[in-house]
C-alpha cells in the first residue's frame, strides 16, 4: 500500500479541520456531518444506527465475508493551550485524546480502498464511532443496536503519547483495563469539634473506610492478576471547627479479569458494612460497572503483525505492558475477534500526554497509520478463510 505525499498531505489537512471543530460525546452533530461529506464525495453512501455514528459499507466480490475496523470521534471538555494555528475554535472542547488523528486514518483507509471496490474477498464495515469518553460509550450502544452482526472480526487503533513517534505497539490477549466506578455516602451526625463525642464523625469512618478498602487488592487478589482501586475524590464538610453530617468517596476500579470484579464489588459491600456497624453510621455503596476489558484475539493480532512485517516496519514492533486506561473498543472485544493497537506520536517536541490542554500528537504517524490499516484489512480478506 502506497501513500503518496498528496495523498498524507489530505490525511493531515482532515485531521486539521476535525482537530479546529470539536464536539464533546452525544453531541458530535458537526464532526457526524463533516464524515458523511467526506464520504459522499468518495462516491460512498453512509447509515447510522444511533444518530450520532457513521456507518459506511464497502463492498467486495465475496458477499460472505464481513470485517470492520472502527474510529472514535468525540473530544474532551478541556481548553485547549497548544497555541497551534488550527487550536480548536469551540471554548472548552478540544480533541485531547488524539480521536481526530483517529478519524483522518480511517477516512484515508476508505479513500486508499476506493481502487479496491467489487475486487476485495469480502466486504468492509467502517463505524465512525461516537461518545468513547463516556460510560457507558458509543460503542456498547452500537453493538446493542446490531453493528457487528455478520462481522467475522474487527480492527482498530489508538495514537498513543506513551510510545515514541513511528512504534507500533500491540499486545495478545488481555490489553486494556476494564474501569468501573463506585462512590460510597456516609451519614454521621454532625456537631461542633470541640464536642466529638456528642456525634457521630463520618470523616472518622471514611478515613478507616479508605483504608480497607485498600486491603482489597493487597489481600484478597493475587497479584499476578492485574487489579486497582483507586480513590480519586473525597468530599467532607465546609469548616475546620464543624464535624460534619455526611461524607463521600469516589474512585474506580481496573482489573483484567471479568471474574473480580463481582469479588471486589462484594468486597467493598462487606467491609462498607463492617464500616457501617464499626462506627454507627449509614453508608450507601453505589457500584457502577464500566467498560469491561480489552481482548486482543492471539489469531487477528498475528495477521497485523504480519501485515506490519510485510510493509518492512518489523524493527518498529514493540510489545507493550498491559494497560490499565479503559476503552469501549472492548465491547467490540467481547463479540468477536479483535484487534487494538498503538501508533506512537511521542516527541521530544511533543511531551505532553492524553487529555492534557497542550496535548498534540506527530502527525507524520498518520500516513503510517493509514498504510498499515489499509493493507491490514487488505491483507485480512485475502489470507483468513
Amino acid at each position: 500500500m502506497f501513500i503518496s505525499d498528496e495523498m498524507a498531505q489530505w490525511i493531515i489537512q482532515q485531521r486539521r479541520y476535525i482537530h479546529q471543530h470539536p464536539e464533546l460525546s452525544h453531541n458530535e452533530t458537526n464532526t457526524k456531518k463533516y464524515i458523511e461529506s467526506a464520504l459522499q464525495v468518495m462516491g460512498l453512501q453512509t447509515y447510522s444506527l444511533t444518530g450520532k455514528d457513521v456507518i459506511c459499507d464497502i463492498y467486495g466480490r465475496n458477499g460472505s465475508r464481513l470485517i470492520a475496523a472502527r474510529s472514535d470521534i468525540d473530544a474532551l471538555p478541556v481548553q485547549e493551550e497548544t497555541g497551534l494555528p488550527y487550536q480548536s475554535i469551540n471554548p472548552g472542547v478540544m480533541h485531547a485524546c488524539g480521536h481526530d488523528g483517529h478519524i483522518a486514518i480511517l477516512l484515508g483507509v476508505i479513500k486508499s480502498l476506493l481502487p479496491y471496490i467489487g475486487k476485495l474477498n469480502g466486504s468492509i464495515r467502517f463505524i465512525f464511532q461516537h461518545a468513547e469518553e463516556t460510560v457507558p460509550g458509543g460503542a456498547k450502544e452500537l453493538v446493542e443496536k446490531g453493528v457487528l452482526k455478520d462481522v467475522e472480526a474487527i480492527f482498530g487503533y489508538h495514537l498513543w503519547q506513551h510510545l515514541s513517534a513511528g512504534l507500533i505497539g500491540y499486545r495478545k490477549g488481555p490489553f486494556m483495563a476494564g474501569a468501573s466506578r463506585f462512590n460510597i455516602k456516609i451519614k454521621g451526625k454532625g456537631g461542633h469539634g470541640s464536642q466529638p463525642h456528642e456525634t457521630i464523625d463520618p470523616t472518622l469512618a471514611a478515613a478507616h473506610l479508605m483504608t480497607q478498602l485498600h486491603t482489597i487488592i493487597s489481600r484478597d487478589i493475587n497479584p499476578n492478576e492485574g487489579a486497582v482501586i483507586s480513590i480519586g475524590e473525597m468530599k467532607a464538610g465546609s469548616s475546620y471547627n464543624v464535624i460534619p453530617d455526611t461524607a463521600e468517596l469516589s474512585g474506580t476500579v481496573r482489573y483484567f479479569n471479568p471474574d473480580l470484579l463481582g469479588l471486589i464489588e462484594h468486597r467493598m459491600a462487606k467491609i462498607s458494612h463492617g464500616i457501617e456497624e464499626s462506627f454507627n453510621t449509614k453508608l450507601t455503596l453505589d457500584f457502577q460497572k464500566g467498560d469491561p476489558p480489552l481482548i486482543n484475539d492471539g489469531h487477528v493480532i498475528d495477521s497485523v503483525l504480519k501485515t506490519i512485517n510485510k510493509l518492512h516496519l518489523a524493527d518498529n514492533i514493540v510489545e507493550v505492558p498491559l494497560t490499565f486506561g479503559g476503552e469501549d473498543f472492548a465491547y467490540y472485544s467481547q463479540v468477536i475477534p479483535a484487534s487494538y493497537i498503538f501508533f506512537g506520536t511521542h516527541s521530544k517536541d511533543n511531551p505532553y500526554l492524553h487529555h492534557h490542554p497542550k496535548f498534540d500528537i506527530d502527525e507524520k504517524m498518520l500516513p503510517v497509520g493509514v498504510k498499515i490499516m489499509s493493507q491490514t484489512l487488505l491483507d485480512y480478506l485475502e489470507v483468513t478463510s
